[in-house]
């Protein structure tokens, strides 16, 4: 019974971002039954007609391996989100969307960007710095997991491939970092072992003590 309940919460964990992906496959399979292409859908940097693509851009990928590529990291990063963030991850993961692309749009190069790697850079980026922030041992071990797995990430952030968008890139691990400390407080908070409560009440007893003994000490200086 209790493995059935675990595999269920890890079910409901990955469902979201499971959900996400499913429709960017789906988009990708009318593409290729079409024989079209829906790149005229991804931003367009500081044009009206490519605001549109805040929206579409992450759901239009160039290819399968493309696709690929950001398939795995935003299921696994996805449902790392919902694991830690039960109560938040359906206004976060929206937010890093939207913000992600509106910096694109404000600060990508004139061409059509496309594909969900900005929304990667997001997640990666707000568990890392939230791992951080929260010093959360699960989450700063999640961290720590991400930059191992992730690292090579990092190179993404600069114009390293003329046909790679680093500027999307870039713009989701700048929204991530501004979402991990909007939502600093309500990070998961990491739970105290009974012996660190021990410890706790230990010490602050030990400072009362030593707090009492300093005011008997003054007291009797006074009455001398």
């Amino acid at each position: 019974m209790q493995k059935l309940d675990k595999k269920y919460r890890l079910l409901k964990t990955a469902k979201f971002p499971l959900i996400f992906i499913i429709i960017i496959w789906a988009v990708k399979l009318i593409e290729l039954s079409l024989e079209t292409t829906f790149v005229e859908y991804g931003v367009l940097p500081r044009k009206l007609s490519g605001i549109k693509g805040i929206i579409f851009s992450p759901l239009i990928h160039k290819d399968i391996k493309h696709l690929l590529n950001n398939s795995i990291p935003i299921l696994i990063l996805g449902s790392s989100l919902c694991f830690f963030y039960k109560k938040n991850y359906k206004i976060i993961f929206p937010l890093l969307f939207i913000i992600s692309g509106v910096f694109l749009w404000c600060l990508g190069r004139m061409n059509l960007h496309i594909g969900a790697s900005g929304i990667v850079y997001a997640l990666a980026s707000f568990i890392f710095f939230s791992g951080i922030i929260s010093k959360n041992k699960n989450l700063s071990a999640l961290s720590l997991i991400v930059i191992f797995i992730y690292g090579s990430l990092f190179w993404g952030l600069f114009p390293t491939h003329q046909e790679i968008s680093w500027e999307g890139h870039l713009s989701g691990f700048i929204s991530g970092l501004i979402l991990s400390w909007f939502f600093r407080k309500d990070l998961p908070k990491r739970k105290k072992y009974q012996w660190e409560i021990d410890e706790e009440i230990e010490e602050s007893e030990q400072i009362r003590k030593e707090i009492e003994k300093e005011i008997l000490i003054k007291y009797d200086y006074k009455n001398k």
